[in-house]
């Protein structure tokens, strides 16, 4: 069956709305699911996009949804928990792995089934795994557990994870799983925040300064997703994504500095060091730099054993292809973006 018709959750996200302007671009019907409808201001001037305000908590909206939709997917995500904040919103909204990651994943199995949707793309992250000491990677490792169940038919068997037995409902969904090493382009929450450090500090103390990444451009995470769509050889598979070359964090830092001239001494933290930082971090005020969750994630490496898989037809774009036109400092539209964020927009 050929798909037309698309719901995206965390679709006026980073990832999303790169994603929703290239379905749309291809003639495509797409539904966003947002919970606040301005949010995706950019995406309801698409032409065949509909941005819709609904609850993705609740599992019968969800279900209402998707009815009528030839696939779905889930970008939804979050980098901190900060289970203390607003009392007057959910858990879930608020910040908490359990509920984003695993919870919301199951709901959108379960509503996929009642709705009679077969196709489901799911966002994960490299280094996703149950047992990981960081709790978003144990998260996430347990979503893909979740996704992985519902690409079987009509299976049920309690199955064991993080808080003891749940039914699993095998629903025979043509699944497919991406696992991006960290995404850069503009816009973004990595390579933009250390510029924004660079430009404010003459010397930059660094945690995990060893820990590495292979950056892969949102565009080409973007394009995964939607060449996949309707590609059968891609049903059942996980996907690493990840860019043309590995660098330590400190590289990443460094280059950074070079390309919006704010060279800086760097200090790299040892371990136990980089830990008290991130400690630190962690209770400031406002948006979070470093968590010690974070921590624990950059204990492992985030790149790719292998290359960019072969089934997607094209090769991800260089960092420094991309890089220093949105983290230039003079250049306009950074200006404009910077503007953006610290509005929350």
């Amino acid at each position: 069956m050929k798909i037309e018709r698309i719901c995206i959750l965390g679709g006026s996200g980073f990832v999303g709305t790169h994603l929703v302007s290239q379905l749309a671009a291809r003639g495509l019907q797409v539904r966003v699911l947002s919970h606040r409808r301005e949010m995706a201001k950019e995406l309801i001037l698409l032409p065949t996009v509909e941005v819709v305000e609904a609850d993705v908590h609740d599992q019968q909206e969800l279900i209402r949804q998707f009815r009528g939709m030839d696939a779905v997917i889930n970008l939804v995500g979050i980098l901190h928990e900060d289970k203390i904040g607003r009392v007057d919103l959910p858990s879930a909204r608020r910040g908490d792995f359990h509920q984003t990651h695993i919870e919301l994943p199951r709901k959108v199995i379960h509503a996929c089934g009642e709705a009679g949707v077969h196709r489901l793309l799911h966002m994960s992250a490299l280094g996703a795994h149950p047992n990981s000491r960081s709790a978003y990677q144990r998260s996430k490792g347990v979503a893909e557990f979740l996704v992985r169940e519902s690409g079987m038919h009509h299976i049920e068997h309690e199955s064991w994870y993080l808080n003891g037995p749940k039914l699993i409902h095998g629903y025979g969904l043509n699944i497919t799983i991406f696992r991006p090493s960290v995404i850069f382009g503009r816009g973004d929450s990595f390579l933009t925040m250390f510029a924004r450090l660079l430009k404010t500090f003459p010397i930059m103390p660094l945690g995990n300064a060893n820990a590495r990444f292979a950056p892969v451009h949102v565009d080409d995470v973007a394009r995964a997703f939607a060449d996949s769509l309707d590609n059968t050889a891609t049903y059942g598979q996980s996907y690493d994504l990840c860019g043309p070359k590995a660098y330590t964090l400190k590289e990443l830092v460094s280059y950074v500095g070079e390309v919006i001239g704010k060279k800086r001494s760097i200090f790299s933290l040892c371990n136990f060091c980089s830990y008290l930082q991130a400690w630190a971090l962690e209770f400031k005020p406002g948006k979070k730099l470093m968590t010690r969750d974070n921590f624990y994630a950059m204990c492992t490496d985030n790149v790719c054993k292998g290359g960019w898989p072969d089934v997607f037809g094209f090769q991800p774009a260089a960092l420094e292809a991309i890089a220093p036109e949105y983290l230039n400092a003079d250049s306009p539209r950074a200006r404009y973006e910077g503007y953006r964020e610290n509005a929350g927009r």
